[in-house]
């Protein structure tokens, strides 16, 4: 069920996709059959390989991340830092770029944490939970 990831990605801020999103509170697929989930891990991959800034974020993706509630859900994540959980996106270049942007961010950090003033419009609002890393809490 688990699948050890690449030592290549082992260290960097990832964003994981839940690949079988809806694509709208109202409909599974678009109107090509593609889950929301699918469609926006594509637009982050097309993003990041258009974008240098980009480089130190890995794109994920895996099946269900169990927030069916908000469609297009994706978490952020790095070794030692805090992650979070964010959804209710649009499948589209748009959102991807804010939350790649987000995510070079919180690569940056030491921790994991970002001041509001440097998170992209496109992110805020988004956000369902935050993570502590392994071994910590947050204070």
């Amino acid at each position: 069920m688990l699948r050890a990831l690449e030592e290549s990605g082992a260290g960097t801020t990832q964003v994981v996709v839940c690949s079988t999103c809806r694509h709208t509170a109202e409909a599974r697929e678009d109107g090509e059959g593609l889950r929301g989930g699918a469609r926006l891990a594509a637009a982050l991959r097309e993003v990041k390989a258009a974008e240098e800034a980009f480089a130190g974020v890995e794109v994920q993706d895996m099946p269900c991340l169990f927030a069916c509630k908000r469609f297009c859900t994706i978490h952020i994540r790095a070794p030692g830092k805090v992650g979070y959980v964010l959804g209710d996106f649009s499948a589209d270049a748009e959102a991807a770029r804010a939350i790649l942007t987000y995510a070079a961010a919180h690569a940056e950090s030491e921790e994991g944490v970002v001041r509001y003033a440097h998170w992209p419009d496109g992110v805020k609002g988004h956000f369902i939970t935050r993570t502590p890393p392994e071994g910590y809490l947050c204070t």
